[in-house]
């Protein structure tokens, strides 16, 4: 999963970089509203968590420009202690949620998951396909109840899949969401990633939709 991380002090960026990592996801960070409105309009990315108080471009300008552009992905903004106009404009503005200054660590990635659930349509931080079961708190991938080991690029297109289960993936989705913007991309580092984990899976739990990409299927 792709994260958007758009905060301009630096020191707390630095933090919500290590510690968004550390839960597998792929951070793109900007640190002004006019680069967050640039990135959010043109790359693909899952979340956003967006501070309000930027330079060149204040937060809820970037947020009103996003939505008034069609795009659709959850944002989560960062609000001043107490502040209670700033949550309201922003909710107003179309964000999903917010956070208040200062945050625990773990509350921030507990209500991020939480919007990347509901924009997929799910309501557990426990996702299952079939056999297979997606702790998401966790970032860890099961088989039958028994853990899987899976390098971090294979966790992100399995976590992908699983948040998008029915679904017709392409490959340069995939691409968009386990890799930072900036990073060169291979198409068939992609095939790589699958053809490890139908290695670690049930038969056919990976679907190839010849010239399309790739479905998780249920199997039994």
């Amino acid at each position: 999963m792709r994260i958007l991380l758009v905060e301009d002090e630096l020191t707390l960026a630095e933090q919500l970089k290590s510690t968004l990592s550390t839960a597998a996801y792929v951070v793109s960070h900007a640190d002004n509203g006019r680069d967050a409105w640039f990135l959010g309009d043109v790359e693909a990315f899952d979340a956003v968590i967006l501070d309000l108080g930027l330079p060149e471009m204040d937060g809820i300008s970037v947020l009103k420009k996003w939505r008034e552009a069609g795009h659709k992905m959850p944002v989560l903004i960062l609000t001043a202690r107490d502040n209670w106009y700033e949550k309201v404009t922003g909710i107003d503005a179309g964000a999903d949620d917010y956070l208040t200054k200062p945050f625990h660590s773990e509350e921030l990635l507990a209500r991020l998951r939480a919007l990347l659930r509901r924009s997929a349509g799910h309501a557990s931080a426990m996702l299952a396909c079939g056999r297979l079961t997606l702790d998401t708190r966790n970032t860890r991938l099961m088989l039958d109840g028994h853990p899987l080991t899976l390098t971090s690029h294979e966790y992100m297109v399995i976590a992908f899949l699983m948040h998008h289960q029915g679904e017709v993936i392409s490959r340069t989705t995939l691409m968009e969401h386990i890799y930072e913007h900036d990073s060169e991309r291979d198409s068939n580092t992609i095939d790589v990633f699958v053809a490890r984990l139908r290695k670690k899976l049930p038969v056919d739990t990976i679907e190839t939709v010849r010239g399309l990409g790739y479905r998780l299927t249920v199997q039994a």
